[in-house]
Order: structure tokens, then sequence, then C-alpha cells
């Protein structure tokens, strides 16, 4: 593959363990933490590796120390790349080891085609996710042929291998996210049909929340099933966790006695929510203990008991909570939950062993049937949102999303509060500017001293300004006192700042010149003049976009068959607007784009996700003949020379924006 770059180890051994991909993914880890640490040393692997899928969720920093005290004789060794990666084997070989025997009728071991590493899967989860599946997708037309799936065997990896089964999973999570007018959905697709499934279903994924960082079309090409469970169990995960806030049912406002107190629970992760509800319920039932996890919390069952006694008392058996073994308990629980008609996320070993995800999804299926909570709901003026701040809601939304599948350290649920220590802003920032950040001035959270936050977000702000963002006014003590318009103005430019970075890199021919907002709009504009189109765009808050025409020639200009135009409408009417915005996002993510903004936003204009959108169309079509990803048709090959030999107007203005007139 043209431009394409591996990451080198001298021990041949070694490279041969591990894919390129890895390797790379792994290489990244190991420069994080020396950023962080300078000098690394074997006794620094047991926190730091906690970040580290597959080692950080199966064994805990303890377990990671002692295992290593046992492999080598002093902690004191510095660290290359090379021990790294030993120290990652043996610690994923010891972790999977563990696993085996605790529970070797649950879990199976994969070894891939291309790596010698082992991966577990849950037997159990596996079919809790094939009956949800079964259950939610028996109706649909085109899977009704290879449903229902049998959970007994790995046909559900063989069924999501042409991604149509993910991309309508995707859609009963988050109705609406795919337009399925641009799904492949034929008997045989042929391996380039296949591949745009695959991507439009990992895009539309990481544009509803899930981290896929990692994981490309050809996972699910070589059935990769770790990963393919992985991408299930987030969709899944995020169905079940809809409803858990207050725009959703706000009846949680029960859960709270103030404003203030409502303020902290809009805030709040989806699983914090679930949580509270249930001590909540819980607390109804003079049940004296507080759940804090859904693993160890739970294994008893007695929660579960109290619980759903009270949520449905008609069905209560005075047994439960006087048997003594756990497992019978767990047993009936579940008789309990069947009664009183939920659907089984899980086994009564499943309770007993603290299956994290399997609980959680048995408790978010509770709150769906039955909450529990009081139909009168409560009168709070912060519930009406004004459309400003619907704008400001849906751009927290696309930021929160966008750094999220950067693959930083923690998952952010809300940028407003999650963001305010700075720590991540700065891997964000780094992300986006490899070594821009000085790590050792840094402090990572928790961070006890509230001084800190300030002194990570001055840095925050001291970066910003390098990388010439407008920050008049700003300091990081706003940052840290949660500025919602501040923290988005700087996320704006922060994106954008990537966005022009990325497309910087591709323009070979630039000799290193800024590209501007002015450059992508004049490029878009070349490009749906030279296809033959007499439509323009003004500006990146030209109204006439709103019908969405413009967006859909353009998407037909660099790939002459992403759009099929009888599928398009006149854009007339508000319904018709919206069919072909969604039909746009679907179109651009399945040819690659990355993308997180909502029909709304095309709809309405909102000249950000404007300029996001056609740089993200521009990026990819300037990347293709330089990575050699796809097989260009003889129609297109007009396009082949407009890439190699456009030249964007450099000398254009700074930028086009309102926003960014002062920079």
């Amino acid at each position: 593959m043209a431009g394409y770059v591996g990451v080198f180890v001298s021990d041949t051994w070694l490279q041969s363990q591990f894919t390129q991909v890895e390797l790379r993914r792994l290489k990244s880890h190991f420069n994080a933490m020396k950023r962080e640490n300078g000098d690394l040393m074997l006794a620094d692997l047991p926190s730091k590796m906690a970040r580290i899928k597959h080692v950080g969720e199966n064994l805990t920093e303890q377990e990671r120390e002692s295992f290593l005290r046992d492999s080598y004789k002093s902690l004191e060794e510095d660290v290359d790349f090379e021990l790294f990666l030993q120290v990652y084997l043996k610690i994923q070989a010891h972790a999977a080891a563990r696993m085996g025997n605790t529970a070797k009728s649950s879990s199976a071991f994969v070894k891939s085609a291309t790596s010698t590493l082992l991966h577990t899967i849950s037997e159990s989860e596996k079919a809790s996710y094939v009956a949800h599946i079964n259950s939610y997708l028996a109706d649909d037309e085109f899977l009704k042929k290879y449903l229902p799936i049998d959970p007994l065997t790995n046909d559900l990896f063989e069924v999501s291998k042409d991604g149509v089964l993910i991309c309508k999973l995707i859609n009963v999570a988050v109705p609406g996210t795919i337009d399925e007018r641009a799904i492949n959905m034929k008997r045989m697709l042929n391996p380039w049909e296949r591949n745009e499934n695959h991507t439009l279903c990992l895009n539309s994924a990481k544009a509803i929340g899930c981290t896929l960082v990692n994981i490309g079309t050809q996972d699910f090409i070589e059935g990769r099933r770790h990963l393919v469970l992985g991408v299930i169990s987030q969709i899944i995960k995020i169905q079940l966790l809809a409803d858990l806030n207050l725009k959703k049912t706000p009846q949680l406002l029960e859960l709270v006695d103030d404003n203030k107190d409502a303020e902290e629970l809009m805030s709040l992760p989806p699983e914090k929510i679930l949580l509270r509800w249930m001590n909540f319920q819980l607390k109804k039932a003079k049940y004296e203990k507080i759940v804090t996890n859904f693993s160890s919390d739970i294994k008893d069952a007695e929660a579960y008991a109290h619980l759903l006694n009270v949520l449905a008392p008609e069905y209560i058996n005075p047994t439960t909570l006087t048997v003594k073994e756990h497992l019978e308990r767990a047993k009936l629980v579940l008789d309990h939950a069947d009664r009183m008609g939920c659907k089984r996320y899980l086994t009564a070993k499943d309770i007993v062993e603290g299956s994290p995800n399997l609980n959680l999804a048995f408790v978010a299926h509770i709150f769906q049937h039955r909450n529990g909570l009081s139909t009168q709901t409560k009168e709070i003026s912060f519930l009406e949102i004004s459309p400003d701040e619907a704008q400001m809601s849906r751009e927290e939304r696309a930021f929160r999303f966008w750094i999220n599948s950067l693959g930083n350290s923690s998952y952010i649920d809300n940028v407003f509060e999650d963001l305010r220590n700075g720590w991540l802003l700065l891997e964000t920032l780094d992300k986006v500017s490899p070594g821009i950040v000085n790590w050792k001035i840094a402090t990572k959270p928790p961070i006890k001293m509230p001084f800190r936050k300030v002194e990570n977000c001055n840095q925050v702000v001291k970066i910003g300004k390098q990388l010439k963002f407008s920050l008049v006014n700003i300091a990081g003590n706003d940052i840290v006192q949660g500025n919602k318009k501040l923290i988005l103005a700087y996320l704006w430019q922060l994106m954008r700042c990537n966005m022009l970075q990325l497309l910087k890199n591709l323009r070979f021919h630039s000799n290193g010149k800024e590209i501007t907002d002015a450059d992508i709009l004049e490029w878009s504009n070349s490009k749906v003049r030279n296809s033959g189109s007499k439509s323009r765009m003004a500006s990146f808050k030209d109204k006439s976009l709103s019908d969405g025409i413009f967006f859909l020639e353009l998407l037909s200009a660099v790939h002459p068959r992403a759009v099929n135009w009888s599928l398009v409408t006149k854009g007339e009417t508000e319904e018709q607007k919206k069919m072909n915005a969604t039909y746009i996002i679907s179109i651009a993510r399945k040819l690659g784009c990355s993308i997180f903004l909502l029909p709304e936003d095309l709809i309405e204009v909102n000249q950000k996700m404007m300029l996001t959108l056609t740089a993200s169309i521009m990026y990819w079509h300037l990347k293709q003949p330089m990575e050699d990803q796809i097989s260009i048709s003889d129609s297109d090959s007009s396009s082949v020379d407009t890439i190699s030999t456009s030249t964007l107007d450099d000398t254009a203005s700074e930028c086009s924006m309102d926003d960014n007139s002062n920079r």
C-alpha cells in the first residue's frame, strides 16, 4: 500500500506476534507513557497498562504488579519498546489463563489468523446479544432469512460479515442514524460493497458514541469475534441506556430534591443514573447496602430480590430472601423477572459471577420495562430549552463523540463536566498536534488540589493560543468552572484545527502552506462545477444548502457511483430536506468520512458542521491516491487528474467564518 509505514521491531519472533495495526496501537500507548514519565521502568507498567484494552480490563493493578514481580528479578529495569511488547504478551497470556480457569464453561479462546494473541469472548454475553438481536430484528424483511441466529454456534459472526446486521442494529439503538437507502443489501455482495457496509457501520457506530479505536473493516472480514462482539455490545448498551436522561424520562427528577441536584443528575453518565435509580428503589425496600457497581455488589442477588419486590410486589416469592445459596436466590430472582415480563439478559450463574456487562443490561431492561417512578413530573424551568440551547446541545454531542473517537484514556459523557480538570483536553491536543503538550507540568487525575486543575487548563489555553485559536478573554479557570460557551468555542477550533492539519498533511504540493476555510469552499465549488453542475455554495452558512442538493452533487463529483439519484428528493419540504440530509450523512460515512453531525445541522445550515462535512469529504477524496485504498473506475478517472493537479487558492483569506474573524 502506497504511503504505508510499519512499526519496526528487530526481534523477528516478537514482530510476528502482532499485526501492524496492533503494533501501531501499542507503539502509541508506549510513546504516551514515555511522554508522561520520561524514563519508563518495569515498576511503572502495572499502573500505566490499565489504559490498554484486554490488559487493564481483565487484571487489577495489584495482580499485574504481582505477576511482574514473579516474572522479573528487578522492576527497576528500563523499558524499551521491545521489552514493553514482551511484558504485554506475558500479561495478556496470564489474564487469558486466569479467565480460562475461572470460567471455562462460559469463555472461548480465539486465535486470530493474523495474530497469536489470545482473546476471550464470553459465551454468556454472546448468547445474550444473540437473543437481543433475534428479538429486535425478527421482523426485518432483509434479515428474516438469517434469523433467528443460534447462540450455540458462531453464526452471529458469519451473518455480521456483510455489515448489514450491524447497520440495522445501530438503527434499532438510535433510530434514523443510518439511511437504509445507503446500505448495500442483496444476497451476494462483492468485496467492494461489503467493505462499504463495514465502513458505514463503523463510522455510524462512532457517531452514536461507540469507541472503536483500532477496529477496521478487515476485522469484520477476518471474523475477529472478540472485536465484532465488542462493537455489538457497545451498540446494545447505547440502546438499553437511551432512556436514562431527563429529556427522555423526566420522571427521573423524583431522584433529586432541588434544581441544583437535577443539574448534577443531568451531567451524570447513564450508568451512574441507573445506579442512583436502583438505590432509590432499594431505599424503599429498607435495603441497607448501597449498590456501587454491577458486579461484586449484586453477586448475592439480594439487591435484585429487594428491587423486584418493590417494582413488582404482585410476583413476590417469600423464599427468595430466605434461601442461603446465592445461585438458588439468583434463579428465583430471574423467575420473578420473567413473571413481570422482563427479557433475560443473563443467567443465574452470570449474577453470581458478577458479569458487569450482562448485569448492566439486565437492570437497564428492568428500568425500561418498569421504572417504578411517579407518572407525575415536576415542572422545572431548565428542561425547557431554547433553539440556541438545542444547537449548543447538538454541538456538545458532536464534540463529545469526536473526542471519544480519538481513543483517549477515559470516555467522556459530558464535555462541560468531564473536561474541567484539563487532562483529557491535553490528551486531545496531543493527538491533534503530537508533542505539543508539556506533560512534566501536567497533573493526571484524580486531582485533589483545585489549583492543579487550573494549571492543566492554563496549559490548554496556552497551547490554543500557540495554535492560533481565537481565545480573547479566556483563561484556564473558565474551563475549570465549566463555562459552556467558552468550552464549545475552544472545542470547535480544536476540531477545525485537526481537520485542517489532516488536509495540510495530504497537500504534498502545497509546500507547507496552511489550508484555509476559503480553500475548502473553493475546492468544493470547483469539484461540483467541473462535474457539470451549476450548483454553488456561497459560504458555509448559505441557506440554499438546506435542501442537500449541493452536497449530494459534491459526493457524486468525488465518487460518481456514490449517489443513487433516483432516491433523491427535490428538498422542497421539511420532510424532503430531512430525507436528503440523512442520505448525505450516510453516503459520506459509507465512503469513509468520520463525521458527527445530525440531519438537523444540515437542514438548519449550522455553518460549523457544514465546514466539517465539506472538509471531511475533501480529506477523503484527496487521500485516496496516496493510500491506494480503492479501485477507481474508468468513469472516475477524471477525479484522479483533479486530485493531482488541482491548485487551491492558498492566498485566499485566512478564514471565512464569522466566529474566527478576529484571528
